[in-house]
């Protein structure tokens, strides 16, 4: 404590070692590690699993099918793993403890991993047992960083925890519909919906933040609006937006506020500059990245009235900002906590590119039906090229221990 006038003042929060090592293995020094090498590799997998089911007729899934466990994987799998990644890197910053790291990092590893192989093949626990391990892991994972934030005080990112608890009963309630025979797009939407409201959220703090310390450092005399009245209106008009088109998908009511939504994180995402980052390719990514939830809104919009392919205003989502958005700061935040330079290789560019093609490609496939098998496997090999581009160059950094020169500048 420091003390002024007479009164105890706390003193400044130290910032947390970037990358901090442990005594074990390295890959369980911070969540960034483990996590985010999961994720590229079961982007890879499930994926090439995927394209095995539809042209080869791969068994995968078990009774669920293995529409409804591609479905689930690249939401429940692939984006928990890099949304883990993040959140466990993200808190210890937001509150000045240390990282998760050690035995409990290995734990919620061995929770994930278990989810996957039950989903892969559900039969082998049964049905119950199966729904156990995939469900743990989110409200594990909250309970981890809920202990986090509180114990660090951190009060004003406890709203995460909403986004947890929504994934968390999204997914119980996936496994209750398929039991039951159901379908599931509508937890399938309200899933998305969550995930794309904590990139409104998230995303709406970090991409700003990002280009205004770039920009700052270009010497730039114009910098991003901070966050303010607009930006509240925009996420809160999003909630909303999305809260329709989760359970009411088609109608004019549907396609009005829906619209609304997406010309107002239109006009939020212009007031950060994203064009004036354009030399810089892991910043303009995070605008791009922004920029389908947008593009998606006003495919969900013209969707509702019948006017263009519902899945394929999905996918804008689905690839476009959540893919994009995961694999975007999946390597800007490796880069930033092993002591690397935050700076875009020709390696890394290309892995950004192939993700980007893959999004703009997918929806093509119900737009043009007749090509639906071409195009699907194009937007495939593009992700899968993506992702093993990120696997061949950053694989090697979440794995090994950062060096100590970069530890001591950090």
């Amino acid at each position: 404590m420091n003390y002024r006038l007479g009164h105890r003042v706390p003193s400044p929060r130290k910032p947390i070692p970037r990358g901090i090592s442990t005594e074990g293995l390295a890959i369980l020094s911070y969540g960034f590690r483990p996590f985010f090498l999961l994720a590229g590799i079961f982007a890879v997998v499930s994926m090439a699993l995927w394209i095995g089911a539809l042209s080869e007729g791969w068994e995968i899934g078990g009774h669920y099918g293995p529409l409804n466990w591609h479905a689930h994987e690249m939401l429940f799998g692939y984006a928990s793993a890099a949304l883990a990644g993040f959140m466990l890197t993200a808190i210890p910053n937001w509150t000045g403890r240390l990282p998760v790291s050690g035995p409990p990092l290995l734990v919620l590893v061995g929770i994930w991993f278990l989810g996957r192989i039950a989903m892969l093949a559900p039969d082998l626990l049964g049905t119950a047992g199966s729904v156990v391990a995939d469900a743990s892991f989110i409200p594990v994972l909250a309970l981890v960083a809920g202990r986090e934030i509180v114990a660090g005080r951190n009060w004003k990112n406890l709203k995460i925890l909403f986004g947890l608890t929504g994934l968390s009963v999204a997914n119980v309630l996936f496994h209750l519909t398929i039991v039951t025979g159901g379908d599931a797009i509508a937890i399938l939407r309200l899933t998305i919906s969550v995930y794309v409201s904590l990139i409104a959220l998230v995303g709406g703090r970090i991409v700003p933040s990002f280009t205004r310390n770039w920009l700052v450092k270009a010497g730039a005399s114009q910098l991003p609006r901070p966050f303010g009245h607009l930006d509240r209106a925009a996420i809160g008009l999003l909630l909303a937006a999305l809260a329709l088109w989760t359970f009411f998908p088609e109608g004019p009511l549907t396609s009005a506020v829906v619209a609304s939504a997406a010309a107002a994180q239109a006009l939020r995402l212009a007031r950060w500059r994203g064009w004036a980052t354009v030399e810089e390719p892991l910043l303009i990514v995070l605008h791009i990245a922004y920029a389908f939830v947008p593009i998606g809104l006003a495919g969900l919009s013209l969707a509702a009235l019948g006017w263009f392919s519902a899945p394929s205003a999905l996918h804008l989502l689905t690839v476009g900002a959540i893919g994009n958005m995961t694999l975007a700061v999946m390597t800007r935040a490796t880069l930033g906590h092993t002591g690397r330079l935050v700076a875009a290789s020709p390696l890394t560019a290309c892995a950004l590119l192939a993700i980007l093609l893959s999004a703009v490609l997918r929806p093509f496939a119900e737009l043009l039906p007749q090509s639906y098998h071409l195009i699907l496997a194009a937007s495939a090999v593009c992700w899968i090229v993506a992702f093993t581009a990120f696997l061949v160059e950053y694989a090697p950094m979440l794995v090994s221990a950062r060096s100590k020169s970069a530890a001591a500048a950090a």
